[in-house]
C-alpha cells in the first residue's frame, strides 16, 4: 500500500478537535445552567438565582431539599408534559441524537486514520471514509446548535416558562441570562464543524509519472525502429568497408 501517513497530519488534529467537542457537548447535555433566572423573593429560592436546564429545574434553597440534595431542590422536566416549551423539548431529542451521530463521526475518523497510518491487505476507500466522517461531525453540529441557539435566544427575548406549583418556581424571572450550558454547547459544537470541515476536504496525493529522458527516448525510438533486415545490411557494410590487401606486405610474408 502507499505511504499515505504525511497526507493526514491535518485529519489527525481533526480527529482530536472533533472528540473534545462531542465531549463538550455531552457536558452541556447534563449540565442546569442553560438559563440563569434572577428572581427577588428569596422565601423559597435562598439564594435568588434558579437554573433552567433540559433536563431539570434547579435552585438552592433552606426550605426545599430534595432527596441526595443538601440545599438544592430539583425537579425533572418530562418530554411529554404540557408546559415543557418546544426549545427545550428540541433540546433533550435533538442533543441526544447529537451525541450518536458524533460518536458514530469519531469511530469514523479512528478508521480512516487506521488505514492512513497502519494501512491493510487491500486499498480501502480513504477518500470516502474521511467524507462520511466529515459529514457525520458536521451533523452531529447541526442537530447541537438548533437547540442552543433556540435557547439562546429565548434567554435573549426573556421569555417565560409556565411551571407547574410543585416546581416552586417564580411565574416569571426579574431577569435572566444565559448560563455556562449554552456557552460549553457551542464551543463544543464549533469545534465538531472545523473537524468536519477538515475531514471532508481531504485528498489524495496525486501520483506522479516518472520521467524519461528525451535523448534515451529517442535513442530508443531509433534503435527500436530499425527492422531486422536494415540491422543485417548494415553490419555488412561495415565488414565490407575493411580495405583492399597491401601486395608489399604479402611479398615480405612470403620471403
Amino acid at each position: 500500500m502507499t505511504y499515505l501517513a504525511h497526507t493526514a497530519n491535518a485529519q489527525l488534529v481533526a480527529l482530536w478537535l472533533g472528540f473534545v467537542g462531542w465531549t463538550l457537548t455531552a457536558v452541556a447535555l447534563g449540565l442546569i445552567q442553560w438559563r440563569v433566572w434572577h428572581v427577588s423573593d428569596r422565601e423559597v429560592i435562598s439564594s435568588g438565582v434558579a437554573w433552567v436546564g433540559i433536563w431539570r429545574a434547579c435552585f438552592n434553597s433552606h426550605i426545599l431539599v430534595s432527596p441526595g440534595y443538601k440545599v438544592m431542590h430539583c425537579k425533572y422536566i418530562s418530554l411529554t408534559e404540557a408546559f415543557t416549551p418546544p426549545e427545550i423539548v428540541a433540546g433533550q431529542i435533538l442533543m441526544l441524537l447529537s451525541l450518536l451521530v458524533g460518536l458514530c463521526g469519531n469511530a469514523g475518523g479512528v478508521y480512516a486514520l487506521r488505514n492512513i497510518y497502519f494501512g491493510m491487505e487491500k486499498n480501502p476507500p480513504i477518500r470516502l471514509a474521511f467524507f462520511i466522517t466529515g459529514a457525520l461531525c458536521l451533523l452531529a453540529a447541526v442537530m447541537s446548535l438548533i437547540p442552543l441557539l433556540w435557547n439562546m435566544s429565548s434567554v435573549v427575548t426573556n421569555q417565560t416558562i409556565k411551571f407547574p406549583p410543585d416546581f416552586e418556581m417564580p411565574p416569571a424571572p426579574d431577569s435572566q441570562q444565559l448560563g455556562w450550558g449554552i456557552g460549553i454547547g457551542i464551543v463544543g459544537t464549533v469545534l465538531m464543524i472545523v473537524s468536519g470541515i477538515v475531514f471532508c476536504t481531504y485528498r489524495l496525493p496525486v501520483r506522479s509519472q516518472p520521467r524519461i529522458d528525451p535523448t534515451l527516448r529517442e535513442e530508443g525510438h531509433l534503435d527500436c525502429s530499425l527492422p531486422a533486415k536494415s540491422v543485417t545490411e548494415s553490419w555488412g557494410a561495415l565488414t565490407s568497408i575493411r580495405g583492399e590487401d597491401n601486395p608489399a606486405f604479402q611479398s615480405h610474408e612470403h620471403l
